[in-house]
């Protein structure tokens, strides 16, 4: 059989591999390793290459790779083509396959993690908000920093979101609330947080099981200096610590970069690295490479000597071209790039070589767009370019070293400034027309990666060819590029230092190392003040740095700054979407619903058919209490997307509110169908489920939505509050403190806890959450309500109304914050104001039999007994104003009914009935009756029970037990308390029988507090 020919590349390799003369003792000491196992103390696990640029550390580093794949090793190579810790393994793996160990497992994960992050951006609208708020559709994007994403608008890409480091810090929890409730488990949610904690066990278990069969595996990182500030610590933690996992013993890394390792990360382990610092050639290193490719002669080898300076790369370049005569040595105009192709005897192939020079990167269509050459010549060259020394691999591109770059620039530039404008200038449209072609169909083209790079290269090219007229083009570039997050825009800043560079336009240079300077920022707020206050932005590229520094303050929860922003953006571009969009969402968490549905009439105006605005709309409407009006939203919403399953859950929660309950549980089915993993459609059909009594499939939806989302403090929250209502409270303070210890800034925990610990009459521990929960969220009603009653039940009335007062000034329209201002306002005998506000309370949609028995109990403690009459509906009420009246036989025939639904409170008003009409003589035997009853615990409250034991003590004339309970009812309960017990023992001592001598002045004291209370709080 005959042997394979070699590929092209393979050619290319060994041509390459030809010319590699020198650097014997570092191939030498590698070598030597691979013969020493990995546990002699003198096996290294980690080298490190580095020298200034053109020393030779990418020829050394894959002379090495080569070293190891001869002794049969497996080998990777990473350079700065990779973005991120996730984009290094992808290379290590794609590799590994190459030479056929597939690493499946990391390639399922990587991929899981780019759907993930695509999820992240295009569902940004869908992720998770509080429980009480609009559904996920109407609800802010998170920032997703540590992925490297940014916090996202719909049509605008990603933006980068924070302030500071430390708001990072605060929201970091809460961010991964979040996202817990939009991604399936937790593992999706790490994978979009912090790739790399999830990605490298995997990576090391595939390791573990490659290894086994190959004598080494061999990691190279070139270019260190650029990917070490994100490689370094992660290799780090790798090598040196098990936080990952073990990392197989028969590993190597060899990484290389201009600077020397971080001696305060690395130097504690210099026993199992190896230092290799490059310098220049030696003059004997170089004259060895020279002689090997036949240039020995010596005129020859002395010019080489002096242009090169020993740099590798630019020995190897010459000594490539084999020069025998060293004409025009000594003219002064000629640079030393201009020698170098002078030795290069064919003309098209010098040409080319400075042409292919203009763009940054190469590949075989850009060759063609640069090369003036005849197409059947135009493979040819390109392979002979490929194959040169100073031209690198990387990735599906090629691209010049910097040494042989730069000054072959510099060159062209000052040879012929109009021709290098013009071919900068065609260079520009080349790239422009494909961006162009590219887009077509793209939705949003900043979000595709290739559209980035060509217009990234367009800008490039324009400002090589005027500097001036492009530089408001390349600015613009940089405000749409930090809606891709910081790294994106870092490219775009160093592109401008580079254009700079190769210009010489000292102003482009200077953009880019200040916006890299701005850029070292946790945030792209400093980088985009500085092109808001010093570019000369077009109108629209200002609209879009406003909108992007606005969604900066809204996902860092400044929401007052993030409408500022937007309102400057829509002022400049009154049609800029993204900017109403991401206002619209900054009213909403501030609950302007209102402004809201007015941002998205205007987006609807434009898109009138998008799906996604139309279900925020909708929700916004149903927040808005506009039922109708969502409704229509959200059924138009399902009829053009009824995959849309926020739409199908709002609409089910809207139905909800209205109380179609049967409507409102198909809905949700629906919108669980579509997702059965939507946490947020869950819970809200948890809800659903407590409405209908059905608290078994509530607890049902709400374990699975925790099992989804095991730390949303949230949805432990929602569960705490439906174990905490049917009585499992150890389960339901689990539950909080869970919360809790996720995040310790959820407020809503903490007053969902305290009113939990109101409920078991633990009030200092209640009031404690209370206030921290008030102190996160100071205008959150539901915690103020819930305050005020703690402070009511600890006799601390001046609070409790300050509370519910301030709770109804947040929710006028909420009927459950005015009943509790109802019962604070009666509670210090504010009779009047308790009146007026229970008719408002009716008009808002409250308990109308709540109302009704409360309106009858002021008119009664009022004095309208007439009025009380008409309104009351039950016999207690009857009775009650009967016994005030003096009515005695209807208040007796009023008891006797009572005594048929409520044996207590009816065996107490026939007393007072049969002691008023009878004498306390004859009403002895129900007194003592009642004195048995009253003594079952949890009979009522201990209010309520004390003022019946004082009644009962003063009927029976036990008086040292009257004054007990008397003060206790004075000194500790509600002026209605007193005001009642005043008229009970009014009743009494007008009956026969009774010491009133003694009952006088005790019923005297009674008043005399009842009115004091009144008097302090007298309206």
């Amino acid at each position: 059989m005959s042997q394979a020919r070699p590929s092209m590349q393979e050619l290319i390799g060994r041509r390459r591999r030809a010319g590699f003369v020198g650097r014997s003792d570092e191939r030498a000491a590698f070598r030597a390793n691979l013969d020493l196992p990995p546990e002699d103390e003198r096996h290294r696990f980690l080298f490190h290459v580095h020298g200034n640029a053109g020393v030779g550390k990418t020829f050394l580093v894959r002379e090495l790779e080569q070293l190891a794949r001869e002794r049969g090793a497996l080998t990777a190579y990473v350079d700065e083509g990779a973005g991120s810790v996730p984009e290094a393994m992808a290379a290590i793996s794609h590799q590994l396959a190459k030479q056929g160990r597939r690493l499946k497992r990391l390639e399922e994960m990587l991929a899981a993690y780019r759907d993930r992050r695509h999820e992240a951006e295009a569902e940004a609208a869908t992720l998770e908000p509080a429980p009480e708020g609009p559904s996920p559709l109407a609800t802010t994007a998170v920032r997703l920093g540590m992925a490297g994403l940014g916090a996202l608008v719909p049509g605008a890409g990603a933006f980068v979101g924070a302030v500071d480091a430390g708001q990072l810090t605060e929201g970091a929890a809460r961010l991964k609330a979040r996202l817990s409730a939009r991604f399936r488990n937790q593992e999706d949610v790490q994978l979009v947080l912090a790739p790399e904690r999830v990605l490298t066990p995997r990576l090391l278990d595939e390791l573990s099981d490659i290894t086994s069969s190959v004598p080494w595996l061999v990691l190279f990182f070139d270019t260190y200096e650029r990917t070490g500030p994100y490689l370094d610590g992660w290799l780090h933690e790798l090598m040196t610590t098990d936080r990952y996992g073990a990392l197989p013993a028969d590993v190597i890394v060899v990484t290389a970069g201009q600077r020397p390792f971080d001696t305060a990360r690395w130097g504690g382990f210099a026993d199992f690295m190896t230092d290799i610092p490059l310098s220049p050639f030696t003059e004997a290193e170089a004259r060895g490479l020279l002689a090997d490719r036949g240039v020995v002669a010596e005129p020859v080898v002395e010019e080489v000597l002096r242009l090169t300076g020993g740099l590798p790369v630019l020995v190897s370049t010459l000594a490539e071209a084999r020069p025998a005569d060293p004409d025009d040595v000594g003219d002064p105009s000629a640079t030393a790039v201009e020698r170098f192709l002078k030795w290069e005897p064919d003309a098209v192939r010098r040409a080319a070589a400075l042409a292919c020079a203009l763009p940054r990167r190469l590949d075989a269509d850009v060759f063609r767009a640069v090369v003036d050459c005849a197409e059947e010549e135009a493979e040819a060259l390109y392979d002979w370019l490929r194959g040169m020394p100073f031209v690198s691999e990387h990735g599906e591109r090629v691209q010049y070293h910097d040494v042989v770059r730069a000054p072959m620039l510099r060159m062209q530039r000052r040879r012929s400034p109009r021709r290098w404008a013009e071919r900068h200038g065609r260079l520009a449209e080349t790239f422009g027309g494909w961006r162009a072609e590219r887009e077509g169909g793209l939705g949003d083209p900043w979000a595709d990666e290739e559209w980035r790079e060509l217009r990234l290269a367009e800008a490039y090219h324009r400002l090589c060819a005027e500097e001036r007229a492009a530089l408001p083009f390349a600015l613009g570039g940089v405000v749409r590029a930090c809606g891709r997050g910081e790294e994106e825009a870092r490219r775009w800043a160093r592109m401008l230092v580079e254009a700079g560079a190769d210009t010489h336009a000292e102003a482009v240079t200077g953009w880019g190392r200040e916006l890299l300077h701005a850029l070292e920022a946790p945030t792209a707020a400093p980088a985009l003040g500085l092109l808001l206050d010093r570019a000369a932005l077009d109108s629209t590229s200002r609209a879009i740095a406003h909108a992007v520094r606005g969604n900066i303050f809204r996902v860092a929860e400044e929401h007052e700054r993030a409408v500022s922003e937007y309102d400057r953006a829509v002022a400049l571009d009154s049609e800029l979407i993204f900017a109403r969009h991401g206002r619209a969402f900054v009213r909403a968490e501030l609950r302007d619903f209102e402004g809201a549905v007015a941002d998205l009439d205007h987006v609807l105006g434009l898109e009138p058919d998008n799906a996604r605005y139309l279900a925020s709309r909708g929700d916004y409407h149903r927040m808005c209490a506009r039922y109708d009006a969502a409704l229509r939203d959200l059924d138009r919403a399902i009829e053009l997307d009824p995959t849309l399953r926020g739409a199908w859950a709002a609409r089910g929660v809207t139905h909800h509110t209205l109380g179609r309950y049967d409507a409102a549980l198909a809905d949700l089915d629906r919108a669980l169908e579509i997702d059965p993993d939507f946490v947020w459609g869950l819970v809200r059909r948890a809800r659903l489920r407590r409405s209908r009594g059905e608290r078994e499939q509530q607890l049902a939806d709400l374990d699975r939505a925790v099992t989804l989302t095991p730390e949303a403090p949230w949805v432990l929250c929602e569960r705490g509050d439906a174990l905490s209502a049917v009585g499992r409270v150890r389960e339901a303070l689990a539950d909080y403190q869970r919360a809790i210890d996720v995040d310790d800034a959820y407020a809503s925990v903490y007053a969902s806890r305290g009113a939990l610990y109101g409920k078991q009459g633990r009030d200092e521990e209640a009031l404690a959450d209370l206030d921290r929960a008030l102190s996160l969220a100071p205008d959150y009603p539901w915690a103020l309500v819930h305050r005020s009653k703690a402070y009511h039940r600890r006799g601390r009335y001046d609070r409790a109304l300050a509370d519910a007062y301030r709770a109804v000034e947040l929710d006028y329209e909420g009927a459950w914050a005015l009943a509790n201002k109802i019962q604070s306002d009666m509670s210090v005998g504010r009779l009047e104001q308790a009146r007026v506000d229970l008719e408002r309370y009716v008009t808002l949609g409250g308990d109308p039999a709540w109302a009704n028995r409360q309106l009858v109990y002021v008119h009664q403690l009022s004095g309208r007994f007439d009025r009380a009459l008409a309104e009351a509906d039950t016999a207690a009420t009857r009775c009650a104003v009967h016994l005030l009246m003096g009515n005695w036989s209807l208040a007796r025939r009023a008891a006797e009914e009572e005594l048929a639904t409520d044996k207590l409170w009816g065996l107490w008003h026939l007393a007072l009935a049969v002691s008023g009409e009878e004498g306390t003589t004859a009403a002895r035997p129900l007194w003592m009756r009642l004195a048995h009853e009253a003594r079952q615990p949890d009979a009522y409250s201990p209010q309520a029970h004390a003022s019946m034991e004082a009644a009962i003590s003063a009927a029976l004339q036990a008086w040292s037990e009257l004054d007990t309970w008397l003060h206790r009812v004075l000194t500790l309960y509600d002026w209605p308390y007193k005001a009642s017990l005043a008229d009970c023992l009014d009743i009494l001592l007008h009956s026969p029988g009774i010491d009133r001598a003694r009952l006088a002045p005790r019923l005297a004291r009674v008043v005399a507090a009842r009115d004091a209370m009144w008097a302090r709080y007298a309206e």
